[in-house]
């Protein structure tokens, strides 16, 4: 199979969690997004720098990584041919001025969001401090004035109370996708007395590389952790239910599967099999499991071929390719 897109949309149980944060609407009380219906979200922007963390680490972790890295968010390269963020999440660049100085990303994602409506709870948060205004504490648990201190003025600061929401449980709905005929590729045009003429490839990196990072963007979505204001909370994103779709055309269509009613979802996967997409179904309720589900999809996308544009293009940075644009 010619494999030009893949899609996963999952489920994943969120508790407990402040997954993404809001403004602070009213003094010290921090609030979690929501939607105008009262379901909690995690922003696609959040949900890119999530997927991003786990396909660095498991980029580390790969003794094939060669010289390829994942930059951060904030000084995104042009490096196509080593950047992983600057392949699968473009970059823009205005100071260039042209096409060199932009990439469309060909991994996209969806705001994560829960099923239903989420029951919000409040934490109090209180930071005390005994030490205040001449007050001096001693190991037994007492304070007794400090007659040397006592000319210090009130700190308004040292003692704090605030409130932070938290969502209790939520299923959130995910979706990620990645256009493979722009995976390690790059596009431009021909122009001729203004007209535009024809269209031109350039290809960045080696079929097997273009594999390995495809295989680190599937492997990612199985392991979204780094979620906002989560560092001592552990909460996990990893799903409990999922759909992988390798696809023969570009659609996200699929992504409405585990939105739909069971009508929509027998006619989603038969209009899959009939153009000859393959999917994979997994759910840790059932005998399938999501594992299973991610092992078969991972063996699959390994013994089939990636969709080359470029038709077996010579391989080019993308300085080479643009530096004279």
């Amino acid at each position: 199979m010619e494999i030009k897109g893949i899609l996963v949309t999952e489920l994943a149980p969120f508790e407990n969690h402040i997954a993404n944060g809001g403004e602070k609407l009213l003094g010290n009380a921090s609030s979690i997004k929501r939607r105008p219906d009262g379901r909690v979200y995690v922003s696609g922007q959040m949900q890119r720098h999530v997927l991003f963390s786990a396909i660095n680490r498991l980029n580390l972790s790969d003794p094939n990584h060669g010289n390829t890295f994942v930059s951060n968010g904030d000084g995104i390269s042009n490096q196509i041919e080593n950047d992983l963020r600057a392949d699968m999440g473009g970059f823009m660049h205005p100071s260039k001025g042209d096409y060199s100085g932009r990439r469309t990303a060909p991994l996209s994602v969806t705001p994560a969001v829960a099923m239903k409506e989420s029951e919000i709870g409040r934490d109090l948060l209180m930071r005390l401090q005994n030490n205040v205004k001449g007050e001096k504490a001693y190991p037994n648990g007492y304070l007794i004035r400090d007659e040397e201190t006592n000319n210090s003025s009130e700190d308004p600061n040292k003692q704090a109370l605030a409130t932070k929401e938290f969502s209790e449980c939520d299923l959130m709905h995910m979706n990620f996708f990645l256009d493979i005929s722009a995976l390690s590729i790059s596009k431009a045009f021909t122009y001729e007395g203004g007209f535009n003429l024809g269209t031109k490839y350039f290809k960045h990196a080696s079929e097997e590389e273009r594999k390995r990072r495809a295989c680190l963007y599937l492997k990612a979505t199985k392991s979204m952790n780094d979620y906002a204001n989560q560092a001592r909370n552990a909460i996990s994103g990893e799903p409990q239910q999922v759909l992988i779709v390798f696809d023969t055309v570009l659609s996200r269509k699929a992504s409405r599967y585990f939105t739909a009613e069971e009508e929509e979802r027998i006619n989603i996967l038969a209009e899959l099999e009939e153009r000859g997409a393959k999917y994979f179904i997994g759910n840790d309720k059932s005998k399938i499991s999501v594992a299973s589900a991610y092992k078969d999809a991972l063996n699959f996308l390994q013994s089939n071929m990636l969709y080359d544009p470029s038709n077996g293009a010579n391989i080019l940075t993308f300085q080479e390719a643009f530096g004279n644009a």
